[in-house]
């Protein structure tokens, strides 16, 4: 059963979706040789898939899928996967089938198919239908497929080159400022801290936020509240807002909104949750459990899903698609292709590249902890690491390339949010960190735009 009702915050409004799960009881057999036993569950396919969300000339163009059959009455029968992806050159006309193939070479369930070059060039939309030829259960990637499309979009020659080299450990920057900081503790203006054991990294203060007004909200979810620090304020507010206590990731929304996004522990579902200024929940969305991610969009929250990179609008009349929305028909695209290059992109909605960059490294790149248009550039967040070493890079990109580069210590001690490390807030880059005596928020300023 599905209930829909419609919210408004702060004059974004989406749609809330309520679903009802009604589990199946016991089947049983009156039969004296029998006992009751639950029914086998039906089988199912899953599969992902990582989009080549941004190309380079003259590349290969390869789609892969990892494909699992779960749920089998037989555990022990091999999984007969295959499948055909419906490729087309944009976002119009027919598509052309292109048959998935086992790759040999690769761990066991994965399905590959390059894509023809005379799509790659110049763009191409599609989605995947696969199948377990042994049950004949099916499903399509992505959901909603046909009506929702996986994109490629190709860079154009243009695209600025960064090329970083090989990282220098150890040469990090001094913050301008500490903007907050909080013991850990119980006390009201401290943060909550949870110890899992002596071999456990410490969880506390998951995520923040910084408003255009320069207010910091962090979430203490230990406590199960939001830390709210205005400019020049030492003490903060405490709102208490029903949250799982887990670790969670936070936006400030408009008039004093706030997005939480709620893992909710193991066993349960991921849940956006918008609270307004005072901490009143005016909306509670069940969201995609792969969900890591919130943040404000022009129309409302919008949360991440890294597997598939896809940024989607809670609901379900929510839109999603590749790329954050920017405003004005804008869309921005982060792409990883190989742990030394980084590709980021400003796209229209018609598809088009407005601006691009492309990251090169020798170090090994790991994810991208913040990508952020201000004014006419671009600020980058990267973590890279070796065997012994890990740090942040700070990026301020211009239309020609690098125009400001530092490194930030990466040794948190408590343990956050995936992507809660970094915000940018009018021209200044702020990053939550901690240390065994308790959390803090430092702020980097990048001068004018």
């Amino acid at each position: 059963m599905q209930r829909t009702r419609r919210w408004s915050l702060a004059g974004a409004s989406f749609g809330a979706g309520l679903g009802l799960l009604v589990g199946a009881g016991l089947l049983t057999a009156v039969s004296v040789a029998s006992v009751a036993r639950p029914r086998s569950a039906p089988p199912r396919l899953e599969a992902t898939h990582l989009p080549p969300l941004l190309t380079a000339a003259g590349e290969p163009v390869v789609l892969r899928y990892d494909v699992y059959c779960v749920g089998a009455d037989d555990p022990a029968a091999a999984c007969d996967a295959g499948g055909i992806v419906y490729a087309r050159s944009g976002d119009s006309g027919p598509f052309q089938p292109l048959p998935l193939r086992l790759d040999p070479g690769a761990l066991e369930g994965r399905y590959a198919v390059h894509v023809p070059e005379s799509l790659a060039r110049s763009g191409f939309s599609y989605y995947a239908v696969l199948r377990d030829a042994r049950t004949g259960v099916s499903t399509e990637l992505p959901v909603g497929a046909p009506d929702a499309l996986e994109r490629s979009t190709p860079l154009a020659p243009s695209a600025a080159i960064v090329r970083l080299g090989g990282h220098v450990f150890g040469s990090v920057r001094d913050a301008d400022a500490r903007v907050v900081s909080a013991g850990w503790g119980d006390g009201s203006g401290d943060v909550g801290l949870e110890e899992r054991g002596p071999d456990a990294t410490p969880i506390g203060a998951s995520s923040f936020d910084v408003d255009s007004a320069g207010r910091v909200t962090v979430l203490d979810e230990a406590h199960r509240r939001l830390l709210r620090w205005s400019p020049g304020t030492s003490a903060p507010d405490a709102v208490s807002v029903p949250v799982s206590g887990t670790i969670a990731d936070v936006a400030s929304g408009p008039g004093g909104a706030t997005y939480v996004l709620d893992s909710g522990g193991r066993g349960s579902h991921t849940v956006l949750r918008a609270f307004d200024a005072r901490g009143l929940e005016r909306a509670a969305v069940q969201v995609g459990d792969q969900a890591e991610a919130v943040r404000a969009g022009p129309e409302g929250p919008v949360v991440l899903e890294p597997q598939s990179a896809r940024w989607s609008s809670p609901g379900p009349r929510g839109a999603g698609g590749v790329g954050r929305p920017l405003g004005g028909a804008l869309r921005l695209i982060v792409y990883r292709p190989e742990a030394g290059e980084v590709r980021v992109a400003t796209v229209t909605d018609s598809g088009s590249v407005a601006r691009a960059w492309r990251i090169e490294s020798t170090t090994a790149v790991g994810e991208v902890q913040l990508a952020e248009p201000d004014g006419r550039r671009l600020v980058v967040v990267l973590r890279v690491y070796d065997e012994r070493h890990a740090e942040f890079v700070a990026l301020v990109l211009g239309s020609s390339g690098v125009e400001q580069q530092f490194s930030l210590d990466a040794s948190d001690w408590a343990e956050t949010a995936p992507l809660g490390r970094f915000r940018l807030a009018s021209g200044s880059l702020y990053r939550l960190g901690s240390t065994p005596r308790g959390m803090f928020v430092d702020r980097y300023d990048l001068g004018v735009s």
